[in-house]
């Protein structure tokens, strides 16, 4: 016999647990410099997510796809090793800018951040195949399964690859919702859970956290 599903988390309960990591004054700083840009940073319950996953993969060597003004690149620097690099591209360079400044302000090290401005499509083919740990997707939402593609090469196995706004404001579950943004979001997350070598999760922290490891399997003779 089937178990019964679970009722909705309720707004409190949800609330409570998106603001159990509490952000500083460096991650408050870096939100409200991409508020002045329109930038729109990850929530602070997947930023915690991140900096957790980072840390529980040793990261040494991550992808961000969306700098922004480097909220979710703060998140992530905090759970890789210390000697771990963040590679992040971004379209707008002003935005890569101001990311620079977040990261001066928590101290990181110049040498442990390489910001490229560029278009992620451009960009991603000339990165090392399976060099890295962990490769963050916040950019163009029509180009996720695009991502996706680049992030299976990118990923050493064991690997894991993030998706943000996998949820896309509570669009993505209304099949209702066509628009082209929508619709390549619920591709993916139906790409991801279908896709053999992939140990798929989503979670509801902020807008969406969709996560898969490339699971690691032997060279075929």
């Amino acid at each position: 016999m089937a178990a019964s599903p679970l009722p909705p988390i309720n707004p409190s309960s949800w609330t409570y647990a998106e603001t159990y990591v509490v952000e500083d004054d460096v991650i408050k700083a870096a939100r409200a410099r991409a508020e002045e840009v329109g930038a729109v940073a990850v929530g602070n319950g997947a930023g915690a997510a991140l900096r957790f996953l980072a840390a529980v993969l040793d990261a040494r060597a991550v992808v961000e796809i969306g700098t922004g003004a480097g909220v979710s690149g703060l998140w992530l620097l905090r759970g890789m090793r210390p000697d771990g690099v963040l590679t992040t591209v971004d379209i707008e360079a002003e935005h890569q800018r101001l990311a620079r400044e977040s990261f001066k302000d928590e101290g990181i090290a110049p040498q442990r951040v390489r910001t490229i401005a560029g278009r992620a499509l451009d960009v991603l083919p000339r990165l090392t195949d399976g060099h890295y740990d962990l490769v963050f997707a916040d950019g163009d939402k029509r180009e996720y399964g695009a991502y996706l593609a680049e992030a299976m090469r990118l990923l050493r196995p064991g690997g894991v690859v993030a998706f943000d706004n996998a949820l896309w404001h509570d669009r993505v579950a209304d099949p209702a919702q066509r628009d082209d943004q929508t619709v390549a979001i619920r591709d993916l997350v139906q790409e991801v859970a279908a896709t053999k070598g992939l140990v798929p999760v989503l979670l509801p922290v902020g807008d969406g956290l969709l996560l898969a490891k490339k699971v690691w399997a032997p060279e075929e003779d």
